[in-house]
């Protein structure tokens, strides 16, 4: 690991562990994936191991659920609470207004279910994810049923974006619901995401894509001076 990295992953733990105390006695949570939520979840095994009792945990990908279980996280699903107090979840990037892109690990259908049905959703990154324009940096995951992969992504390529098949390890990636993603890259970035979303839902074939808008209450970012909280 580089120092920058190394300097990186404790703002990450820094965010984690301060959304970790937001969790409180007889809540259902979601729990979100990737670097910043494994911080998370290692925070709150701490807490129930210290006497916190929380009904349960939806986790949003199956790497999540297992690093929860091994950890004594009392795990439930969305059969069975459908509506949770809380969902604490990472981010690629971050705009001003709270925008998001998500899906880098390539669970974001999962993740925006499990958003869309809690009271509260809160994202936790560290710094480097904060932008002021969605997409400069980062591509945005379209997730798509693996028949209509290709029309998708001339579709895709129409609304001006450069789409990639993702891969993992030389083969195709699947999601946790065996569905393909297209990584969007826009050479301008996103200068108008709701309109982006609406475009990109109406096309047949596509199950989700990474943009979460007027979904976080609040975000949670570490950075160098510790823990800023963004409304």
């Amino acid at each position: 690991m580089m120092p920058h990295e190394i300097q990186q992953d404790s703002w990450k733990q820094l965010a984690g562990e301060a959304a970790a105390k937001l969790i409180e006695d007889g809540m259902v949570i979601g729990l979100g994936s990737g670097s910043t939520a494994a911080y998370l979840i290692y925070a709150l095994a701490r807490r129930i191991q210290a006497g916190l009792s929380i009904v349960g945990a939806v986790p949003t990908s199956k790497v999540t659920g297992e690093l929860a279980s091994n950890l004594g996280i009392p795990l439930t699903d969305l059969d069975t609470h459908p509506e949770l107090d809380l969902d604490i979840d990472g981010a690629d990037e971050i705009d001003s207004q709270l925008g998001l892109i998500k899906g880098g690990g390539g669970a974001l259908l999962r993740e925006k279910v499990v958003a869309s049905a809690a009271q509260r959703f809160i994202v936790i990154a560290d710094i480097n994810k904060q932008v002021r324009q969605l997409g400069l940096k980062t591509p945005l995951p379209v997730e798509t049923i693996p028949f209509a992969a290709t029309p998708v992504r001339k579709r895709l390529e129409a609304l001006g974006a450069i789409v990639q098949l993702r891969q993992s390890a030389g083969q195709l990636y699947l999601t946790d619901n065996n569905n393909v993603i297209l990584d969007c890259t826009f050479p301008g970035g996103i200068t108008d995401p709701p309109d982006l979303e609406n475009r990109i839902k109406r096309i047949v074939g596509v199950v989700e894509t990474g943009l979460f808008l007027n979904m976080a209450s609040q975000a949670i970012i570490g950075g160098p001076e510790g823990v800023k909280i963004l409304s």
